[in-house]
């Protein structure tokens, strides 16, 4: 493994929800947020692929991610962002759902704070899992961030969550 591989890599891009900073390390997708401030938009090479996919998802041309991740965190943690990676574009599932796919008695709280710590939003689609009376709760990146992302997804799949 050469030296670049070992040290973390950072994009910055622009997309329709501000700007996204994108972490890898040892050639595997490890962080993606969005950022509040404005940054100067930055690729490098290691990170081409995981923008090209990112950008292709939000013009409706992807629906999956197809990239190597390295996830940080317990267990339990990654039980819960396996389930999440289940979801299908267009889907959404509720907390409580995912606690009972993975055998837990009244756990929706502990897979809504695992699902908080997803470190890789959107490319593990968090946004996807809405409260059981499918009101919209909880995404680090900002609740009209999450709706904009089903919305998308929705759109495409020709379905309405959001209708009235």
């Amino acid at each position: 493994m050469d030296s670049k591989e070992l040290s973390p890599e950072i994009a910055y891009i622009t997309s329709p929800l501000g700007f996204i900073e994108i972490r890898a390390e040892r050639g595997a997708v490890t962080g993606l947020n969005f950022l509040d401030e404005m940054k100067e938009e930055v690729i490098p090479e290691m990170l081409q692929e995981a923008v090209r996919q990112l950008k292709l998802y939000f013009t409706g041309g992807l629906t999956s991610f197809d990239l190597p991740v390295w996830l940080k965190g317990t267990a339990f943690q990654k039980s819960v962002w396996d389930k999440l990676m289940e979801i299908p574009y267009g889907s959404t599932t509720s907390y409580g759902e995912i606690a009972a796919k993975l055998g837990l008695k009244n756990g929706a709280r502990a897979v809504g704070l695992a699902n908080g710590a997803n470190p890789l939003s959107i490319i593990i689609p968090c946004h996807r899992v809405i409260s059981h009376s499918g009101k919209l709760t909880g995404y680090s990146g900002g609740l009209w961030r999450k709706e904009w992302l089903l919305k998308l997804e929705q759109r495409e799949m020709n379905i309405g969550l959001f209708e009235k």
